[in-house]
């Protein structure tokens, strides 16, 4: 990181180019970009460079305090160059994001740091409101306003496929999905008064506020979203229809750099179209109901559903270098469990794919994974003690934290718990009942809210 400078006088101009140093004609040094008024240092017995080498190295979960010393700290702790140079160390922090549903409409972002075992509120997020009531055949009358909210279930949602379609306009906010890019969180779709939006939010970890982000090119809810090679896939949901609800083949790409959307190759559904169209249109519809990023590859899951049934089909692969989909192997396919609803759990560490298969009374579970070279799916821990919840949006999550597998769940008290497995005395790298140790690595008493996703961050 190059030098930031300080002047005297009682205020300072925002600069970003680099200017003569007045000591030495031929050394050029760069001044600081973040704006202050009254203090020309952040602390003002130290040069700002040493100033940022010491906010750089402090814990982010101070930072939403520190910003309150005085503007020149906030100004230094929103700015470019702190985050530049914490990379530049090679400081970061890995956090927990979980979002929750707290009520009828009202949704909830909670950050966790798992070294301090403190959590945060996050602000909440914008909401949809309708500029022009009288039109509902797209998304554009929307703006952002207030608090974003997720009042129904999947499962009930999908219900007004058949049984509740003249009741979709009296649906609330639903189906927003989440994911992460460069160091950002990211909320795109859901419905709103039935209709698909295409809006993009996304949230500044160094800011602490949501910002809007480019829309996506489609209007969908409860699709799927996942980070692959600096880029945000988001695949399939669904769409508003003439009869109801219409399930969505269509994919597309986010890049952060340029901010643009892209058109990627819709989905086949190859194991499907062995059925009648008429059947597949009226009957049965083809829908995602995961994804994970995989050896490069976006990995999804698919099922046909018809309520209250779902049925597998395996899945398909798209591959970024060939722009095109595949079919993916039979075990991986047709083994990877169901959580509720048909939604489908996946996450990736150090190279490897890992799930959450509950067990027939839903109040425990194994981890299981992937073998690509037997195309099996292996369990490697026994018993997770997830609670039952049948009625909850996500009774449990999964997340990859610090290079460990946790899972995220609600006790009976209605406290969140985050928690690792340790296998010990493990010398066969066999997992077992008795040499499993799940130890809590963080709680919270949420009350009454539900689990509905959780995503990490590394900034």
């Amino acid at each position: 990181m190059g030098s930031i400078l300080s002047t005297t006088g009682s205020t300072a101009k925002s600069m970003d180019r680099h200017e003569t140093s007045g000591t030495d004609p031929n050394k050029r040094v760069k001044v600081s970009t973040y704006e202050y008024e009254m203090n020309p240092r952040i602390i003002p017995t130290l040069p700002d460079e040493l100033s940022f080498q010491i906010l750089a190295r402090l814990p982010r979960i101070h930072y939403l305090n520190l910003k309150m010393v005085s503007r020149a700290w906030k100004a230094a702790i929103t700015s470019h160059e702190l985050s530049q140079l914490r990379r530049e160390l090679g400081i970061s922090e890995e956090w927990l994001y979980v979002l929750t549903k707290v009520e009828a409409n009202k949704l909830d972002w909670y950050a966790l740091d798992p070294v301090l075992q403190k959590w945060q509120r996050l602000p909440p997020m914008p909401s949809f409101v309708n500029e022009d009531e009288s039109n509902r055949t797209g998304s554009s009358g929307f703006r952002m306003w207030n608090v974003v909210g997720s009042s129904i279930r999947i499962a009930d949602f999908v219900r007004g496929w058949f049984w509740r379609r003249n009741g979709l306009d009296q649906m609330p906010f639903c189906g927003c999905s989440v994911g992460v890019a460069n160091g950002y969180l990211y909320v795109v779709g859901g419905f709103s008064k039935s209709v698909a939006l295409n809006c993009v939010w996304r949230y500044d970890p160094f800011l602490n506020l949501w910002e809007e982000a480019s829309p996506m090119m489609t209007g969908r809810a409860f699709c799927k979203a996942t980070f692959l090679n600096g880029k945000l896939y988001v695949v399939g949901g669904v769409s508003r229809g003439r009869n109801g609800l219409l399930p969505l083949r269509s994919a597309e790409v986010f890049d952060p750099k340029t901010g643009l959307w892209t058109e990627l190759p819709e989905m086949p559904f190859a194991k499907a179209q062995v059925l009648p169209p008429a059947f597949l249109a009226d009957v049965l519809k083809p829908i995602a109901t995961g994804m994970a990023p995989y050896k490069g590859k976006l990995y999804v899951p698919q099922s046909l559903y018809s309520w209250p049934f779902f049925f597998d089909i395996g899945g398909e692969i798209y591959d970024p270098e060939l722009n095109s989909w595949s079919t993916m192997p039979d075990g991986l396919g047709d083994g990877w469990p169901a959580r509720q609803a048909g939604t489908k759990l996946g996450i990736v560490m150090d190279d490897k794919l890992y799930t959450l298969e509950p067990s027939s009374s839903l109040d425990s579970g194994q981890i299981k994974r992937y073998n690509c070279e037997e195309d099996t799916w292996v369990t490697i821990t026994p018993e997770v003690p997830v609670n039952d919840f049948t009625d909850a949006e996500a009774p449990y999550l999964l997340a990859g934290l610090h290079g460990r597998l946790h899972v995220i769940t609600k006790a009976a008290n209605n406290t969140l718990q985050v928690m690792q497995a340790v296998v010990q005395n493990n010398a066969d790298n066999m997992a077992s009942e008795e040499n499993v140790l799940w130890t809590t690595v963080a709680s919270r008493n949420f009350g009454t809210a539900e689990l509905v996703s959780c995503q990490v961050l590394d900034v």
